[in-house]
């Protein structure tokens, strides 16, 4: 998978949109206003609360901004959520599975909001998806050229933790997970150490990922608001160039909710 433009570069888009490879929606998409922020990283790291505090804090500062994430698409969503309820499809099937999702997406979600210029920022993108069928002994070459449709980010941030920073975030959040434990293909029935051999091969994954594509790695072993602080020092660089759709806000600051003991916030 390459491209002209990689992603975890954050210099000004010419408004010609790059794909990894084949460019499926390039008619669509002749030109774009907006930003593709993505954020990646394992279970537990912090994702799905700094999506929600950079919206806050964005829109508090004018801009549009749109957010999508898997399993959410309307085409293949609900499908995905009843195979891995029932954990009956194989490891191909899941991946054109979350491709038809992700595809779904890309034409209805991440397009349309950045033609129309705003911020979208996605809770994982093509990566997590290429990581978890990775772990699971799928072809790289076929995957890469599955989702080779994918457009390139303007920047994709890391959110990288240690299997001993997610252990008490998980546990306090929901408990281990089948899917996020590997229970599908490995071969033990103790879930703790399931799911430490598998998010140490996942984070492998990511990691060889993330030096091909020029992630930006994030320290997600600190606190939210570290966290944070950084997300919002570089995506300002990210932006630099973009008008706001309105006047901002006249909001001191964004509210950082309490941290539950252990310093994780226990989501995604």
């Amino acid at each position: 998978m390459s491209s002209k433009k990689k992603s975890g570069t954050s210099k000004k888009r010419d408004h010609q949109p790059q794909f990894y490879g084949y460019d499926l929606f390039a008619d669509q998409a002749p030109t774009v206003k907006g930003r593709l922020i993505v954020l990646e990283g394992t279970d537990g790291v912090g994702r799905s609360s700094q999506i929600a505090l950079l919206r806050e804090w964005l829109e508090s500062e004018g801009y549009a901004v749109a957010t999508s994430g898997l399993k959410r698409g309307k085409l293949a969503g609900k499908g995905l959520k009843d195979a891995m309820a029932g954990h009956t499809l194989n490891d191909i099937t899941m991946s054109l599975l979350y491709a038809t999702d992700f595809a779904d997406r890309m034409e209805r979600e991440i397009l349309p909001a950045l033609r129309a210029g705003f911020i979208m920022l996605t809770d994982r993108y093509i990566y997590s998806i290429m990581v978890r069928s990775l772990v699971r002994g799928v072809d790289p070459a076929w995957l890469k050229n599955l989702f080779s449709f994918a457009l390139v980010p303007d920047i994709v941030f890391y959110l990288q933790a240690d299997v001993s920073s997610l252990i008490p975030r998980v546990l306090n959040a929901r408990g281990f997970d089948y899917w996020e434990s590997g229970g599908d293909f490995l071969p033990g029935r103790d879930y703790y150490e399931n799911f430490v051999t598998y998010q140490r091969r996942v984070l492998a994954q990511f990691d060889a990922l993330a030096a091909e594509h020029k992630f930006r790695r994030i320290d997600a072993n600190r606190s939210m608001h570290a966290v944070f602080r950084d997300l919002q020092r570089e995506i300002r660089k990210v932006i630099a160039d973009m008008k706001p759709a309105r006047l901002p806000q006249e909001i001191p600051a964004v509210e950082m909710p309490p941290e539950p003991a252990g310093g994780g916030d226990g989501r995604e």
